[in-house]
């Protein structure tokens, strides 16, 4: 199915231009040419939809060339690489990628600027505003990188966390709230680090977004869901950055809330001893979610013959393991530990994801045979699962915080039953109290 014309001319309409779409031309070089040659001469400008790649199958470069000049095919910048700028006459001609995103950022940043100045609206400016990154990102140094993140205001600061960059997942966008613009030649940006950022919504809609970092679970998804349908004026942003990365992130005041599952592995309770060691003080709240069964995802049928954590040494075993400082990664290192077994023999045990339907997908994928994970992850791929443990998932959230709106209506929905129906329906987690205040002490 094709909907990129349809994205790319609600985008043309917002900046003033008329779009005319043309039939989809079938992949034979005669009719792609001439189908640019006809929109050459009736439009004045021809954006030529996907084909931009350096396939044997893309004929846009030499279409644009049998009807004018191609100038450049291929730009630094990602997504987007794939681009092809010529000209027909005097009129630009602009190879679109088939990739949404990379086409949608094509567009953005080559041919709106185009569009303005047609215009004559060379004042525009967008909206930048600086934000703290909640989670590193790594960039190529031959590339200018156009990353899509979501924002929340914490306190006085704006946070920034960086969304999946897939070239072809378009609801990143729909999620989006800004781009962070990574200069080529820069290596990256550090978690903590300030950083500039387009803004895509209004401020406004960004105020009222809740911030929540630390261990990923898909029940914040619901949560999410859950708080924007009570009051459409409320949003969610979540980064996984693990445990510890999310107790860090609230100790910095760059998070409303952080889920953690930390074991102390002296007495098998969790998280209340790494709250009392980082909070001292106190000033924070530690608020029951859910219990949730921790186990080895495997291939459907385990073809590998792996039934429990001693397994993982086999010969040609891959595992996938999670980051080091979230709680599902202190818990494989403590029943490595706890069974003698060496990781070091543990094939792809230093390979890791940041998420546990990640871990999951590359199960799912064939690229891993065995990944630590919760049982809801391994239900949603279809795989099998060999139940090692059940912990406690709770959050935790600090004073100042506690008295937001978001916040106080996120705990209501917690004990709300749609939050159980939805909980159950998922898999793998048991409920007791969900929205109590644990006693940290």
């Amino acid at each position: 199915m094709e909907f990129n014309s349809a994205i790319f001319s609600a985008m043309l309409v917002k900046w003033g231009a008329v779009p005319k779409t043309y039939p989809i031309v079938p992949d034979q070089p005669e009719l792609v040419e001439a189908a640019v040659r006809r929109a050459a001469e009736e439009c004045d400008m021809v954006l030529l939809n996907a084909g931009s790649s350096a396939g044997r199958e893309d004929y846009s470069a030499a279409a644009i060339a049998s009807v004018g000049k191609v100038l450049h095919h291929g730009i630094a910048m990602r997504p987007g690489k794939p681009a092809i700028l010529g000209y027909a006459g005097k009129k630009p001609i602009l190879g679109v990628p088939g990739y949404p995103v990379s086409g949608i950022l094509v567009l953005e940043e080559l041919l709106k600027p185009l569009i303005l100045k047609w215009y004559n609206h060379g004042g525009y400016r967008e909206e930048n505003v600086s934000a703290v990154l909640s989670r590193p990102v790594v960039s190529g140094l031959k590339y200018r990188e156009f990353v899509r993140v979501r924002l929340g205001k914490v306190g006085d600061k704006l946070v920034a966390s960086p969304l999946n960059r897939g070239s072809g997942v378009v609801t990143s966008f729909v999620k989006a709230d800004g781009i962070l613009d990574i200069p080529q030649g820069k290596e990256g940006c550090e978690a903590g680090e300030t950083v500039t950022v387009c803004l895509l919504r209004r401020k406004s809609d960004i105020e009222h977004t809740l911030v929540v970092t630390g261990s990923h679970d898909p029940l914040l998804d619901e949560l999410g869901d859950m708080l924007h349908a009570s009051d459409y004026s409320l949003y969610m942003s979540s980064s996984h950055v693990g445990s510890m990365g999310g107790i860090m992130a609230v100790r910095r005041r760059e998070a409303h809330m952080a889920g953690i599952h930390l074991l102390n592995e002296s007495d098998g309770t969790y998280n209340r001893s790494a709250v009392n060691k980082y909070f001292p003080q106190g000033g924070v709240r530690l608020v029951e979610c859910v219990g949730r069964t921790q186990g080895l995802m495997v291939q459907k049928g385990s073809p590998k013959g792996i039934r429990s954590i001693g397994d993982l040494t086999a010969p040609g075993v891959r595992y996938v393991n999670r980051q080091k400082g979230s709680g599902t990664r202190i818990l494989t290192d403590h029943l490595c530990r706890k069974e003698g077994i060496d990781t070091e023999k543990i094939y792809g045990y230093g390979r890791e994801e940041l998420t546990h339907t990640s871990v999951a997908a590359q199960i799912a994928m064939g690229t891993a045979d065995a990944g630590m994970g919760i049982y809801s992850a391994a239900k949603l791929y279809g795989l099998d699962f060999i139940p090692v443990c059940t912990e406690q998932y709770d959050l935790l959230i600090p004073d100042c915080a506690w008295d937001t709106t978001m916040v106080q209506k996120l705990i209501e929905i917690l004990s709300e039953p749609e939050f159980t129906r939805r909980i159950e329906k998922m898999g793998g987690y048991t409920i007791d109290r969900p929205g109590r205040v644990r006693s940290i002490k």
